[in-house]
């Protein structure tokens, strides 16, 4: 379709236009040259001289589009996106937290009095911008006014510290995978349910690693609880791998906060350095991509036959992970995680 085609235009222009092309070829214009110029075709611009012969110039104006008329108004309809983009459902007395058609549907029955089937709500939805998606969860303990300081004061002091020292700043943190752990989708027959034969005994790996916006990772396997000493160990791998400093972002995870930590921390005479994120808030750390792409990515979509089986795959998504250094930078592009490159 031409850039110039006068199909793309509302009926307010068209009729307007309509009206100038009669006009012109009274004046004298050729109906082919003002067809071209104004971006319809000829027999387009012909049917309009032929409605003028037998019904003057109101036979081209605009006239209402024919259906049936919507039945909430476009005050309605605001009131009903701001419910629906900015109301927890569970504040308007609903079970669930998540909206669905019905929940939708009664909330417009409810401050409406209109009565709506589920395929109309889920159009109307459509039509109003908005589509279902699978919802990021947070503790409801987060403090907001915590996470902006650290977004726009603390990180930014941190880094700047980072920089004067020649220091590497990484965000660490733990995960466990299980071997009943699945995710991914496959292509099957409709209605017939495929079957992936994994083991049935469970068996479990954690891991600890960290991440820096320059792409590098650092990471390591343990078997059991991770407590102060495994997080130290971790810790002394990650100064000895480091050419100068460094500044481990992590969350409050006891195994962080320990005296035990707290005292090789100071035995490294100022060569590692803990800071911590705010309560509740993974989103602020780059390192939860990292188990998404372990757990979810590679060893979800996987069989696991047994626990060596499960270390040695835990083992290789995070080499092959260790080798993709932009992949990694491409995790910090998350919007929740800008203040760090910022």
């Amino acid at each position: 379709m031409r850039d110039n085609d006068g199909r793309k235009l509302d009926h307010r222009t068209l009729e307007v236009l309509r009206m100038r092309a009669v006009e012109q070829v009274a004046a004298g214009a050729r109906p082919e040259e003002v067809a071209v110029a104004m971006g319809f075709h000829k027999n387009t611009v012909y049917g309009w001289l032929a409605k003028v012969r037998e019904g003057g110039k109101g036979a081209l104006k605009a006239r209402a589009v024919p259906g049936r008329p919507p039945r909430l108004n476009a005050t309605q309809i605001s009131t009903l996106y701001g419910l629906v983009a900015g109301v927890d459902p569970r504040q308007l007395s609903f079970g669930f937290a998540l909206w669905t058609r019905e929940m939708v549907r009664e909330v417009i029955r409810r401050e409406f009095g209109v009565a709506l089937s589920a395929v109309s709500v889920g159009r109307l939805l459509r039509t109003m911008g908005m589509s279902p998606q699978r919802p990021l969860h947070r503790a409801y303990q987060q403090n907001p006014d915590a996470v902006e300081a650290w977004k726009t004061e603390r990180f930014p002091a941190i880094r700047t510290e980072a920089r004067k020292l020649g220091a590497t700043v990484y965000f660490a943190d733990e995960a466990g995978i299980r071997s009943d752990y699945h995710a991914g989708t496959t292509w099957a027959p409709v209605g017939k349910t495929p079957v992936v034969a994994n083991t049935g005994a469970r068996y479990s790996v954690n891991m600890l690693s960290a991440v820096s916006a320059q792409g590098a990772l650092r990471f390591m396997l343990h078997d059991g609880a991770v407590n102060a000493a495994v997080f130290i160990e971790f810790c002394t791998r990650l100064l000895h791998d480091a050419a100068g400093p460094v500044f481990l972002v992590v969350d409050g995870h006891p195994s962080h906060r320990a005296k035990a930590v707290a005292k090789f921390v100071a035995r490294t005479g100022g060569r590692l350095r803990l800071f911590f994120l705010p309560g509740y808030s993974p989103q602020l750390n780059p390192d939860e991509w990292v188990w998404k792409n372990v757990k979810h990515d590679r060893i979800g979509t996987t069989g696991v036959t047994s626990k060596h089986d499960l270390k040695r795959k835990a083992a290789g998504a995070l080499r092959r992970l260790q080798k993709l250094p932009a992949l990694i930078c491409g995790f910090f592009h998350d919007p929740n995680l800008a203040y760090i490159t910022a």
